[in-house]
């Protein structure tokens, strides 16, 4: 074991592995900067130039990938509001209310030393771990995975305001549109309409960019300013790390979330950051604060974010078994090097998964470093006015999102999730609850199945269930008291964009209204399923229905009435109706993009809808905006080409053969 160690160390530290190891983390920093796309779609692009390498030197590619891509996606989640991937997410609750008051310095700071401490963390537990990892892994099947689930949405009641009638009621829309596509049972489809798009199921990447990002564009085109009004963003940089030391300990139980989630296969990554956001605001006296501006809400999920990658290689080395998408792809890295994940990791290639740990530790040295000397140049685009930003950011989205399956309905699916994005941001209900409903669905259907073949309905009494039991009954009971709390104190900042004329309360009545009836719908089309096709739904839509009606009541009451919005400050001059003609007024720019992108394909329709948007809304000159728009075109044709990325046509394309870019 010393020799195999010693030999991982000097391979580490050689030359060509440290070049290999750079132009990973180079490569990752370009991805995780890019929203939307994660470590999926690096490492996808990573495996064509893998044949014939020598097998650390692609190992060093491949890590410096995975490593730094939880580190440098945080740009965007902080500095614009949109989730970087799927990991990011919880970031931005607080991250982007930090820009936004002109600590985005501060905030980043934060971020990438916690993103550094919880890599090193990881990488520290799977070093220690990785031979006794083996029985504790086995020791959790389909039965702890489900009430892993459950301690998931647990965390709801954090994350839900003041009303958690509402939060529940989000986390259970949530769980529906996760239900969408086949069951995991028998196949069944549910809720499909006959549209083969819906069959698959929504991807993530456009629930994830739908209900965060765009409702954030809309939100800063109404107030028609920059992100931060701040023109000095570099003075916080040191204070992003003090946090990181006055909070340690709760950076260390968020590593050690981390690393627990990763390490548990199937469960997933995208989980991992809030359940470390819903653990720093249960367990913090002072919460007040959370969702407008805490740097907990930022140290707690980045911390965790990259201690994960450390856990997910446990299973996917000893095992065989991903616990992410990115390391199901990894598996398939380490395949075609002709490296076979295995017990042989832990005996002939011993050697070679030391290797592995010590470049995992490495490369979070050398991504945070990039990260924090780009910083500072990156942070600066938030004093840029956004209605010079947004088509881009818009456009990026899009592209993103396309990427996710390469169907135009991709980017019909993102406009009306982001419209259900905007109308639960304006209605106080919260759309992190939302999410990790959505990003559980799956996972709870299949293990709740699995668990009941397997052992019946006593798998409740095995003594796994029973402790992550404790620890549900634990998380319900802060939430709970979390919540009698805060309607004594002044108010928790909830996910509501000023609901400020509480006597005109039809239009949230309205919209609660139609949430009940996609549940009715939910429960009518899991009646015409078969028993195991059926059951999850028909029980989710059943409890939902009565939450909802629960909701629509207090409504009618005026027991309900958020004042405040996520962000911690109530819009300046928002009467109510003109907030929604705000609102649907871009939201019909976002419609007509994507009706020229069926019509006319991506490039024509991004040229036009850049040109639109600046001289109209950002009222830029003609050379203003031809000089922006050629330079976006530009870059999004280079990105394509260089990551073997497909644009989306439209019928012109199809019915005329025309020259590239066009065609």
């Amino acid at each position: 074991m010393v020799e195999a160690f010693l030999t991982a160390l000097v391979t580490v530290f050689s030359g060509v592995h440290l070049l290999y190891l750079a132009g990973g983390v180079t490569l990752g920093l370009a991805i995780g900067i890019f929203p939307g796309l994660g470590g999926i779609a690096g490492l996808s692009l990573l495996l064509p130039f893998l044949y014939g390498m020598e097998p650390t030197s692609a190992l060093a590619m491949l890590i410096g990938l995975v490593a730094v891509i939880p580190t440098s996606d945080t740009f965007t989640s902080v500095l614009m509001g949109i989730p970087g991937s799927s990991g990011s997410q919880a970031t931005v609750l607080d991250g982007f209310p930090l820009a936004k008051k002109g600590e985005a310095a501060r905030a980043l700071g934060a971020a990438f030393a916690a993103s550094l401490f919880g890599g090193l963390f990881g990488a520290a537990v799977l070093t220690a771990f990785v031979l006794i990892a083996r029985p504790v892994i086995l020791a959790f099947g389909s039965a702890e995975l489900f009430m892993l689930t459950l301690l998931g949405l647990s965390m709801v009641g954090v994350l839900a305001g003041n009303s958690l009638v509402k939060g529940l009621s989000a986390c259970g829309l949530g769980l529906l549109l996760g239900s969408v596509g086949g069951a995991p049972a028998t196949g069944e489809f549910r809720m499909t309409f006959g549209n083969f798009y819906l069959m698959d199921g929504i991807p993530l990447v456009v629930v994830g960019l739908g209900i965060f990002a765009l409702p954030e564009i809309i939100d800063l085109l109404r107030q028609n300013r920059a992100i931060s009004e701040a023109s000095e963003l570099g003075s916080g940089w040191l204070d992003g790390v003090k946090d990181l030391v006055r909070h340690k300990w709760l950076a260390f139980r968020c590593a050690v979330i981390g690393c627990i989630v990763g390490a548990l296969p199937g469960l997933g990554g995208s989980v991992v950051d809030w359940i470390a956001y819903g653990h720093a605001v249960q367990t913090s006296k002072d919460r007040e604060n959370f969702g407008s501006g805490d740097i907990r809400g930022v140290l707690a999920p980045e911390s965790s974010n990259n201690a994960k990658e450390g856990g997910g290689l446990i299973p996917t080395l000893l095992f065989g078994i991903p616990g992410s998408g990115s390391m199901a792809v990894f598996l398939g890295g380490m395949v075609l090097i002709g490296l076979e994940p295995g017990p042989s990791m832990v005996g002939n290639n011993l050697d070679i998964t030391y290797t592995i740990v010590w470049s995992l530790a490495l490369a979070n040295v050398l991504g945070a470093g990039a990260c924090l000397l780009l910083s500072k140049w990156v942070a600066k685009l938030t004093t840029i006015p956004y209605a010079l930003m947004a088509p881009f950011m818009i456009t990026v989205i899009c592209f993103a999102a396309f990427q996710a399956t390469r169907d135009l309905n991709d980017l019909i699916s993102l406009v009306a999730i982001g419209v259900l994005g905007v109308l639960m941001k304006r209605f106080g209900w919260p759309r992190p609850a939302f999410l990790i409903g959505f990003v559980l669905a799956s996972g709870m259907e299949t293990y709740l199945y699995q668990a009941l073949q397997f052992d019946g309905i006593g798998f409740l009494t095995k003594p796994g269930v029973l402790i992550i039991g404790v620890l549900i009954a634990l998380s319900i009971f802060f939430a709970v008291r979390h919540i009698a709390k805060s309607k004594e104190e002044p108010a928790v900042k909830t996910d509501v964009d000023d609901p400020s004329v509480p006597e005109n309360r039809t239009p949230q009545i309205l919209f609660a209204g139609a949430i009940w009836l996609a549940f009715a719908f939910g429960l009518y089309d899991a009646m015409q399923r078969t028993l195991l096709g059926g059951v999850f739904t028909a029980g989710v839509c059943g409890v939902m229905l009565v939450l909802t009606s629960v909701v629509i009541f207090k409504l009618v009451k005026g027991d309900i009435n958020d004042t405040v919005n996520f962000d911690g400050e109530v819009a300046e001059g928002y009467a109510f109706d003109r907030s929604v003609a705000s609102m649907l007024h871009y939201v019909y720019w976002l419609v007509g993009l994507v009706v020229a992108c069926y019509l006319f394909g991506y490039v024509i329709s991004t040229a036009l809808f850049f040109a639109l948007f600046l001289l109209v809304k950002a009222r830029a000159s003609i050379l203003k905006t031809s000089v922006l728009t050629v330079s976006a075109l530009a870059f999004m044709l280079a990105l394509a080409h260089v990551m073997v990325l497909e644009l989306p046509r439209g019928l012109l394309q199809d019915a005329v053969n025309m020259p590239w870019p066009l065609g």
